[in-house]
């Protein structure tokens, strides 16, 4: 069968539309990548309760805008507020030639790649972030933690934690994209916000109930140090 463009005078300036659209956004995406690998990160002084072991360097930095989730649950005196496991949710941005771009999506999934640190067995989900830039993954789990408001890196008194995770598993993305495979340790600094309510869950009668808190923090990503990853080292600067 023959098709004929003339029948159809729309089809073609479609078909051009969507091949310049995609072209873009692939240019887009080397310039992005290439943007990146050309910054450096300064390191950040923290304690060294939540500081990754000697040989890693952060190499990736985004600042997170999500919710923490909180169900209430019974105690012995009544209920309390307590985390939801299955519903951390953010989205990491950065900076980029003067745009906020997403760079990253942080959630709870199952880790199909376990390493082994992982643990035995494995838990239904494990945090996760993934770049949305090559789908790459890595999972991880808390080592440390430092209550907001008792340390520079983590100023604001009253809102959630400072972290220290480890990796758990890491998983290339669809095309074999590898930026979040690299990860050894993730931090968590710079926390707002997040914190379980100060009311809603004290009395039989409020069990069950669940609430998302909005937050903010920074999320630095950290590999372990050879000489690919000192000329790679990089960073999104965040405003």
């Amino acid at each position: 069968m023959s098709f004929n463009h003339n029948q159809h005078p729309g089809a073609s300036e479609e078909i051009k539309a969507l091949l310049a659209a995609a072209l873009l956004l692939l240019a887009w995406g080397f310039a992005l990548v290439s943007w990146a690998r050309a910054q450096k990160l300064a390191p950040t002084t923290t304690p060294a309760i939540i500081t990754p072991p000697p040989g890693n360097a952060a190499f990736l930095v985004g600042h997170a805008v999500g919710t923490q989730g909180y169900v209430c649950l019974p105690t012995s005196t009544g209920a309390s507020w307590t985390v939801n496991a299955s519903r951390p949710e953010a989205t990491l941005f950065a900076g980029v030639a003067g745009h906020e771009v997403q760079i990253i999506n942080h959630y709870l999934s199952p880790d199909s790649n376990p390493n082994e640190l992982a643990p035995k067995p494995l838990p239904f989900g494990s945090a996760t972030w993934q770049s949305s830039l090559d789908g790459s993954k890595v999972w991880g789990q808390t080592l440390n933690a430092i209550p907001a408001g008792s340390d520079p890196s983590c100023p604001n008194a009253g809102a959630i934690a400072c972290l220290l995770l480890q990796s758990i598993g890491s998983q290339q993305g669809p095309a074999g994209g590898k930026i979040m495979t690299r990860t050894a340790f993730i931090q968590r600094l710079n926390t707002q916000g997040g914190s379980a309510p100060a009311a809603g869950c004290s009395v039989a009668a409020d069990v069950g109930k669940q609430t998302l808190v909005p937050y903010t923090a920074d999320y630095y990503f950290f590999g372990r140090t050879n000489k690919s990853l000192k000329t790679k080292t990089t960073r999104f600067e965040f405003h």
